[in-house]
């Protein structure tokens, strides 16, 4: 079993920056593919970013040199740095993990995080 704990949500304003972590626990953190995905209000669930286990990326095309997904193993922890954020990024974001990195960037894999809010407005 794997248990995944976002946090690094908030308030900012457009133009701002937020970091967002994602702590894994009960599982071989470096051999799991990582992502994060979001969901606003009246929207599907979409994915944001993901890093597999050989360090390869994928963004999706609205946040491509906005975001950076990156991976921490030693401290089983993956990061969303978000910056230059616009008000349609608002929006909980979850992180989820997988063996399968297909899986994870795409309709998302196996285990999923509570959430965190990311509220962008003036």
């Amino acid at each position: 079993q794997v248990q995944l704990v976002e946090s690094g949500g908030g308030l900012v304003q457009p133009g701002g920056s937020l970091r967002l972590s994602c702590a894994a626990s009960g599982g071989n953190f470096r051999l799991y593919a990582m992502g994060w995905y979001r969901q606003a209000p009246g929207k599907q669930r979409e994915l944001v970013a993901a890093i597999a286990s050989d360090g390869s990326t994928k963004y999706a095309d609205s946040v491509k040199g906005r975001f950076t997904i990156s991976r921490d193993n030693a401290k089983n922890t993956v990061y969303l740095q978000m910056n230059n954020l616009k008000p349609e990024d608002t929006a909980v974001y979850y992180c989820n993990a997988d063996l399968d990195p297909i899986r994870t960037m795409t309709w998302g894999g196996a285990y999923w995080g509570q959430g965190t809010q990311v509220t962008v407005s003036s």
